[in-house]
């Protein structure tokens, strides 16, 4: 493996991404909103409600959702609390999984095709690599960046929701058992699956916005864990995330060997020329 050139085109891709506004831009309103805003924005409510004495039936029946394998673990607390410690820990856990999912893919997706837009894709076919070496180098172009926004974030929405969480609930929440393995095994699979179908798509389409577009169907997966959580089919246990996490970095794999299979950059330059 030439591994001084796979780098130099992963440090070329990240710098050319952060300097486009399209790629930029989603990296730091999302994660914004997410991990910071919506955390706040539930503590505000949930305060309110407390020292108005308010009870929320949307509250109730969130609560009516917590399994009962949960319940020691919020008892003593009132129903507005615990829908507060239950949404934070849980029900927004599938939530920051877009985290590195997002911009693995985003990222990814101005691999090819944004080297064609940019027509720089000639040069970066004729580099000194092998096939393989090139595809491996866009992929951790997207990889890396996408694992450093899981890890930082979730250190920023540790910190933000032990601060709603102490002033609201008088207690710590968070880091637990399940948040680590949730950021440190299925976070860096995620924006493994994002980037793995982002290149493959980027190296058949001609533009950025096509390549996103289609890449970010990966989201989908996320969005009906979030559904099952609040419809009460399953929560997110520590045996559950590592499952996930486990089948993740299997379909990581077959589409990185699936990939190097059949990518060719001879074929590359005919389709996007």
């Amino acid at each position: 493996m030439n591994w001084r050139a796979i780098f130099a085109i992963v440090r070329k891709d990240v710098m050319v991404a952060l300097r486009s506004k399209a790629v930029a831009m989603p990296l730091i309103i999302v994660p914004l909103i997410l991990l910071v805003g919506l955390p706040i924005a539930l503590g505000t409510v949930v305060a309110l409600a407390e020292r108005i004495g308010m009870t929320s039936t949307d509250l109730q029946n969130l609560n009516s959702a917590i399994p009962p394998a949960l319940h020691s673990s919020l008892a003593g607390l009132t129903d507005a609390k615990a829908g507060l410690v239950f949404a934070l820990v849980y029900l927004f856990a599938p939530m920051f999984l877009i985290m590195p999912l997002m911009v693995s893919s985003v990222v990814a997706a101005d691999s090819f095709a944004g080297e064609k837009e940019r027509k720089t894709l000639e040069a970066l076919v004729y580099t000194p690599t092998t096939d393989r070496e090139l595809l491996l180098a866009k992929m951790l172009g997207g990889w890396i960046p996408g694992v450093m926004v899981g890890v930082f974030g979730f250190f920023i929405y540790t910190m933000v929701v032990d601060i709603v969480a102490w002033l609201v609930v008088g207690r710590l929440i968070l880091p637990n058992g399940f948040w680590l393995l949730l950021a440190l095994w299925v976070g860096p699979a995620a924006a493994g699956l994002g980037l793995g179908v982002t290149v493959l798509v980027s190296s058949r389409v001609n533009t950025f916005q096509e390549a996103y577009q289609m890449g970010s169907l990966v989201v989908l997966p996320i969005i009906f864990l979030m559904i099952g959580q609040i419809a009460g089919f399953f929560y997110l246990s520590t045996l559950f995330v590592f499952a996930a996490g486990l089948v993740l970095w299997v379909i990581d794999a077959i589409l990185f060997f699936a990939g190097a299979a059949t990518f060719k950059r001879s074929e590359l330059m005919a389709r996007l020329s």
